[in-house]
Parts: structure tokens; sequence; C-alpha cells
């Protein structure tokens, strides 16, 4: 199963201040959300999700997301070399939105099954692919990074397993357009480690390496193997939340993206080099959880803040 060697490094693309916040019921403050995210940069994260352009009265957690990338850039952040601040944009309003707010990398998403797809966003996959393509176009042309999720690809909460030949049609099609990377979402937590390496093996033929993220939820307990068998197969970029915070509106019963610290002490442990600073994270970290009144689900997190000061549930 595993590719041995592993890699010396690996790239985290951090999904806290979007994936994380977005299914809390009590959005963060602006202030608490500004405080969150330049403590997640100050630890040594490159990729950081950070907002999302979508309609706030579906997703009131995204409020201030023109906001913060207008503060961001008073900051200096947004040209920082090296530093990457992306948002979510799910149509061409959304995209009117971020270059107004000066983001300079988005991420579109759709899904393996029309059901999830129709749910989350409102059209079904045809649909979705004909508005990615419109927002591909005009990111070539404003010289905007971009790149894709494709939600449910080892289980939906409708329809039940996914076809592999589902996903490498969706992962293909968004790189047909010119979208950097597909990011391939375990939303509800099913895959396990020889189910992640099958779909791989599938991908392998369509599509190369550096261009397939993976993207693991942590409802069974899996995320972290999962992790370990896309990166021994040869998956190089891993999203992951801070804090373990995240879920999904639309995926009843699903729990958080695998936590952020968690995975950064499993692969350091191992010899892989993510360039974050663990202590610095969980300082990030404390702030959205205190902010957000509660218990953290990121194993090493807890216990640091064991040794710290306490969050109060």
């Amino acid at each position: 199963m595993m590719n041995w060697p592993l890699p010396s490094t690996v790239r985290l693309f951090e999904v806290g201040p979007r994936d994380g916040l977005q299914n809390e019921k009590i959005p963060l403050s602006l202030e608490a959300k500004m405080a969150y995210i330049e403590a997640l940069l100050e630890s040594g994260l490159r990729d950081v999700e950070v907002g999302a352009f979508v309609r706030e009265d579906r997703v009131p957690q995204m409020a201030s997301s023109d906001k913060i990338f207008q503060l961001l850039a008073k900051k200096g952040y947004t040209t920082k070399r090296g530093l990457t601040l992306w948002a979510l944009v799910p149509n061409e309003r959304g995209m009117d939105r971020a270059i107004e707010a000066g983001c300079r990398a988005i991420a579109v998403f759709t899904g393996a099954t029309d059901t999830f797809t129709e749910k989350n966003i409102g059209m079904n996959i045809k649909d979705s692919m004909k508005t990615f393509e419109a927002i591909a176009r005009r990111a070539q042309k404003e010289k905007i990074r971009v790149r894709g999720y494709v939600s449910v690809c080892w289980g939906c909460p409708y329809e039940g397993k996914v076809k592999a030949s589902n996903v490498v049609k969706q992962a293909r099609r968004l790189i047909d357009m010119g979208i950097e990377q597909v990011s391939l979402g375990d939303t509800i937590g099913v895959a396990t480690p020889r189910e992640v390496v099958d779909l791989l093996l599938r991908l392998k033929p369509e599509i190369v390496r550096d261009q397939i993220a993976g993207h693991f939820h942590d409802t069974r307990g899996t995320a972290l193997p999962n992790c370990l068998a896309a990166v021994g197969f040869g998956v190089r970029t891993l999203d992951a939340s801070s804090g373990g915070l995240g879920g999904c509106n639309y995926a009843p019963g699903a729990s958080g993206n695998v936590a952020t610290e968690d995975l950064v002490y499993m692969l350091e442990g191992m010899g892989i080099r993510t360039r974050v600073r663990l202590d610095k994270l969980c300082e990030a970290s404390r702030i959205a959880v205190q902010g957000l009144g509660r218990v953290p689900t990121s194993k090493y997190l807890q216990a640091w803040l064991s040794k710290n000061i306490p969050v109060v549930a």
C-alpha cells in the first residue's frame, strides 16, 4: 500500500478559517477572525483559505470575507513572498467580489454526485462545471490562481458509495479547465486507507501527482491513516483544519477535517517536514476555539492546552 520511501516534505493547505468556521453556529467576530488568521500565518503555514465569497444569508460565518482580505492587504500579507491567501468562489458574483477584494487565489467546488452538489451549491455537476469554466477563464485573464474541490469522493450521504469513475471524470474536467490542483474530499469520513489508494490508482493514468490533494474528514477516526496512505502513494498536498474544526451543512453527521496539529505532529515525527511550528499553530487554534466556546477535536491541541490555559466548554 505504501510507496516507500516517504517524501522529505509535504505541503499543508489550511482550511480552518473557511471550512472550519463555516459550519459553526456562532460566527467569530471580525477581530477574532483576524487574530486567528494572523496567528496561523505566523505559524509558518504558506497556504491558508481565509474566507468565502458566498451569500451572507446562507453562510453568515463568511460575511466578513471582503473586509478580511482588505485588512490583510493593508498589513502586507497579500503580497508577502511565498504566502498565498485563498478564498472559495461558488459563482460569477462571488468572482466579482473576490476581484474587488484583491483576492489572488480562489477555489471552486463541485461534487462526485448530483444530489450532494445540488444540495450544497444549488446546481447539478454539469451546471457547476459550466459555471467554473467561465470563472476559470476570468481567473486566467486576471492572473488569479485556481484550485478545485470535488466533494464526497468515497461516499455520499444521499447516494451512498461513489463510483471511482465519477471522481476521475470530474477531476479530469477541472484539470482540463486549467485548474492547477484538485482536492479530493472524503466529506463524510467513510474512506479507509485501502480505498484511498484504490482511487488514487484510478487517477494515476489521468492526472499527475502534484495536481492532486487530499481532504479527509475524521468522522470515523480514519483521517490520519488516510493522509498517510495518500502521502505514501505520492500525494504531496494535504488539506487540514486547525483544531479539527469543520463539518458540512449538507452532510449530516460529518465531523471536522483532520486536525492540522495532529497531522503536523505525525508527519514531523516521521521525518516529513511541514515547515509549521506546532506551538505557534496551537496558539492560533486556541484563539478560534475559545472564541467559539468549544473544546477542540484535535488530540494534540487538547494535550497542549492541558499544559497551558485550558478551554472551558
